[in-house]
């Protein structure tokens, strides 16, 4: 799986969710190797979008479809700067990765040791089925030692009340592992995010 993560400062949100949707019914038809994506508009109005492709060719062959350059031009007046695109050739899932049916999801970027949060991850994922139900699933994408990790919840209100609950010693000190090695994290909340399978 390839992933582009596509992210920039919203101007005009009700134009974007347009031009979104017109891409939706449009544009996608016509995007050859397109698996999916995840994304939505943040509430101080950042935008923040995972488009998951088979390969980078057939990114870049979506890319290269005129009538996908002429929905850009268009889509693009809705920022208010630049629009950043990253590359990520490296996938790692949970439970399957991404959830359509999730009502709530948390988009969340830093940089870390992939093989060390690996390890981790592999320790934290045989204590979250039981201690974490509203976890649906999650997948990370990576850049170099740059992530995008995107987690998808039953609701934010189950999540919320997930993240309330004091852990089990043992669960505690596994998840204290995994967040210290994630290191510094910038937080994504999407409310109201736009899934597509």
């Amino acid at each position: 799986m390839f992933i582009q993560v596509i992210t920039g400062q919203v101007a005009d949100a009700a134009g974007l969710e347009a031009a979104l949707e017109r891409w939706r019914t449009d544009i996608r038809p016509g995007a050859v190797g397109f698996l999916g994506s995840t994304g939505g508009i943040t509430a101080d109005g950042r935008f923040v979008t995972l488009a998951r492709f088979e390969s980078p060719e057939a990114a870049q062959a979506n890319s290269d479809r005129p009538e996908q350059g002429a929905w850009w031009a268009e889509a693009e007046k809705c920022f208010s700067g630049p629009v950043t695109f990253q590359d990520c050739t490296e996938v790692d899932t949970y439970r399957g990765g991404g959830a359509d049916d999730a009502g709530f999801v948390q988009v969340m970027q830093g940089r870390a040791d992939r093989q060390q949060l690996r390890a981790l991850d592999q320790r934290a994922e045989a204590l979250l089925p039981e201690l974490r139900p509203d976890l649906l699933g999650s997948l990370r994408a990576w850049s170099g030692d740059q992530f995008t990790e995107v987690a998808y919840f039953t609701s934010e209100a189950d999540a919320r009340a997930a993240e309330a609950q004091e852990p089990p010693p043992k669960v505690a000190e596994a998840l204290g592992d995994w967040q210290a090695a994630m290191g510094e994290v910038t937080y994504h909340d999407l409310t109201s995010p736009r899934l597509i399978s």
